[in-house]
């Protein structure tokens, strides 16, 4: 062969493989990952989502694409960020990390790309589905039971503190299980024989508000409500409850894990875990309709004995039984 000629074949073979990339990049499905959370502070969520998917037989860059969109907190994006990614016709749309809102918004967008989704109630009171067992449609995926677990939240912290009456509840009022929430950890309180305050936050500063007027009202002790944006402000509140000392109970462990007291829900982790799962089967061709809602199978009470001690609690020892995970 001619020197020219090999010349003219490494070109063509260089020019060659961006196209042979981008065509076996555009044959690989594409996820639509829609969040209300921060990427950043979501990240042990997308592993275990990852990991699920992994569990199903898709990897990502191998032969599959995830396309993200991320609402940060803003959960009014959300609409926006569907429409975004059904435009892109992306095969499946995981909606995650805003309650209900980014199910909700996902399922708006379209009735033909199926939908999994994350919830942290019940995502047949809002509309998501059908039943549990038969969701219906193009929509399944994973709900938490988080705003259900508000009184029992209230019934550990009076453990805890057995003389309190003066507690609250801080909740995003942007989220919109919120207002049950409120309902069930008021409910508790009265058959506690006391009545609890409710403070709003929705953003940073709001946060730094509701925490100076609990601490100045002498508040004994403070339930934090179920909210991906506040999942993602975990550090600044475990910081201000610890600056006031104000023994505080979170509904995921990831509270206690940034040195937060106490907290008693199910794994966020493994319910992304699942919907990871979940896509990935939904890849391989099964339908959505088909698949029950996952719900939690144990709720986890983990308790920080160091923070504890830093505010001058000692945790009774039947609470310490109870515990799933005690952190020294």
């Amino acid at each position: 062969m001619r020197r020219r000629e090999v010349l003219a074949l490494l070109v063509g073979t260089v020019m060659a493989s961006p196209a042979t990339t981008r065509a076996q990049s555009s044959t690989m499905p594409v996820i639509g990952f829609l969040s209300g959370r921060s990427p950043h502070e979501a990240a042990s969520a997308l592993g275990a989502f990852r990991q699920g998917l992994g569990e199903a037989g898709y990897f990502e860059g191998k032969n599959v694409t995830i396309e993200f969109r991320w609402a940060e907190g803003h959960y009014d994006r959300l609409p926006t960020l569907a429409a975004e990614l059904v435009a892109r016709q992306v095969a499946v749309i995981a909606a995650t990390g805003g309650g209900e809102a980014s199910g909700l918004a996902a399922k708006t967008a379209t009735t033909t790309i199926p939908i999994v989704f994350t919830a942290g109630g019940d995502p047949v009171k809002v509309g998501l589905v059908a039943s549990l067992n038969k969701p219906g449609g193009n929509i399944t995926g994973v709900t938490f039971i988080f705003a259900e677990l508000g009184a029992k939240r209230l019934e550990l912290l009076r453990q805890l503190i057995p003389k309190s009456s003066r507690m609250a509840i801080l909740v995003n009022p942007n989220y919109a299980p919120a207002l049950a929430e409120v309902r069930d950890v008021q409910a508790g309180a009265r058959s506690l024989g006391f009545q609890i305050k409710v403070f709003n936050a929705s953003t940073e500063g709001e946060i730094d508000t509701v925490f100076a007027t609990v601490a100045r009202q002498k508040t004994d002790a403070l339930v934090v409500g179920t909210d991906p944006f506040l999942l993602g402000q975990r550090d600044q509140l475990v910081r201000l409850a610890v600056r006031y000392v104000i023994p505080t109970i979170y509904f995921s462990r990831e509270f206690v894990d940034a040195g937060g007291l106490m907290s008693y829900g199910p794994s966020i982790t493994n319910g992304y875990r699942q919907a990871g799962v979940y896509t990935g089967r939904i890849l391989g061709g099964a339908k959505p309709a088909e698949l029950p809602v996952l719900q939690p199978t144990a709720f986890l009470l983990v308790v920080n004995l160091k923070t504890a001690k830093a505010f001058g609690l000692k945790v009774p020892t039947q609470l310490l039984m109870r515990a799933d995970e005690v952190i020294e």
